[in-house]
Order: C-alpha cells, then sequence, then structure tokens
C-alpha cells in the first residue's frame, strides 16, 4: 500500500482533499504527523508555495507528500489577497470582511475574481509532478452559505449564481480549482 501525506495543518483542506481524491486504489491518504515544524510562504506565486511546502514537509516523512497553495485574485483589487489569501487578516471572518469593505464601491460588472489552486507532489525533498488550476467567477456584497471556508461564502460562480459555500461537497469537488486540481492528482496516483 502506498501513502500519500497531506501536508496542511488546515482542518478544512484536509477535509476537502480527502473528499476530492475519495477512495484511490492502492493508496491510503495519511494526516501530517505532529511535530513537523512549519515553514514560512515565501513564494511569489502559488506554485512556488505550493512546491515549497512539498519540499520541505516531505523531508520529515518517507511518503509522497502533497502540498497545495491556493487563493483568490480579485482584478478590481490588482489580484489581491492573492498568494497572501490566507494572511489577508486574522480570521476567516475578518478576510471576508475586508475583502468586501475594499469592494464596497465596486460596481457588480467589476467585481471579477479567480481562485486558483497549485498542488505539488514531492518525495524526499524532490519534487516529482505539480498542476495548476483555476475556476472564474465574482465577489458578491455579503456571505452567503455555510459550507466549504475562507472565501468560499463570498465568491459566486456565474454558472450556477450560486457561492462556494452554497454548494455540496460532491458540487464543489467537481467545480472548485482544488477539485479539478485533486482530480488530476487522481489521474495521475492512477496511472
Amino acid at each position: 500500500m502506498n501513502h500519500l501525506v497531506i501536508a496542511t495543518s488546515n482542518p478544512g483542506k484536509v477535509i476537502e482533499i480527502r473528499s476530492g481524491l475519495g477512495e484511490i486504489g492502492g493508496w491510503s491518504l495519511t494526516a501530517l504527523p505532529a511535530g513537523i515544524p512549519d515553514i514560512e510562504e515565501t513564494g511569489e506565486t502559488f506554485l512556488e508555495n505550493a512546491e515549497l511546502k512539498a519540499r520541505h514537509y516531505s523531508k520529515y516523512v518517507e511518503d509522497l507528500t502533497l502540498a497545495d497553495d491556493s487563493g483568490l485574485c480579485v482584478d478590481a483589487l490588482g489580484g489581491r489577497p492573492g498568494v497572501h489569501s490566507a494572511r489577508y487578516e486574522k480570521d476567516p471572518a475578518a478576510r471576508i470582511e475586508r475583502l468586501l469593505g475594499e469592494l464596497k464601491s465596486v460596481p457588480h460588472v467589476n467585481r471579477t475574481a479567480t481562485f486558483y489552486c497549485a498542488v505539488a507532489l514531492a518525495r524526499r525533498g524532490d519534487i516529482v509532478w505539480t498542476v495548476q488550476c483555476d475556476v472564474h467567477g465574482w465577489i458578491g456584497v455579503e456571505s452567503i452559505g455555510t459550507e466549504g471556508f475562507g472565501y468560499d461564502p463570498v465568491f459566486i460562480l456565474p454558472e450556477l449564481n450560486r457561492t462556494m459555500a452554497q454548494l455540496t461537497t460532491g458540487e464543489k469537488n467537481r467545480l472548485s480549482a482544488r477539485g479539478k486540481a485533486l482530480a488530476e492528482v487522481r489521474k495521475y496516483l492512477t496511472s
């Protein structure tokens, strides 16, 4: 049995990655062991940060390690929060409040945004495979929905006219940037 270590301490992300990958024949998914030191995300792109984390955490485990970096880029804000999405404010509610405040006077037509996700697989400090995916939408004027995490309650998918936080797990796994990237990981692991 092969083991894939999910290199994150974010419980929402662990749940989403496990759900997105599902059962993969010949593979077991394991959480990052406790006690491994964190690494600062200093990359300028989502892929650089995913690779940085994958390399770092894979040095502490024997198994293939999956790390991702994802975030929201809002066109009217020059791409912010971007790679700083998780550090834009102290907690998810404050991040959403800041984002909505910065977009308060921006008309609907200019509230376009993109969720990006980069995934890197590494073994013993070496990157073995990467993928990047995205999904386009727009930012609403208030939080709607209770599923998901992060910016999901304000990111609206135009084709559904619903926020990511209003989607079922299955819908999110199919439509989100992370879901698309994990589908590619699944293909890679089963090829």
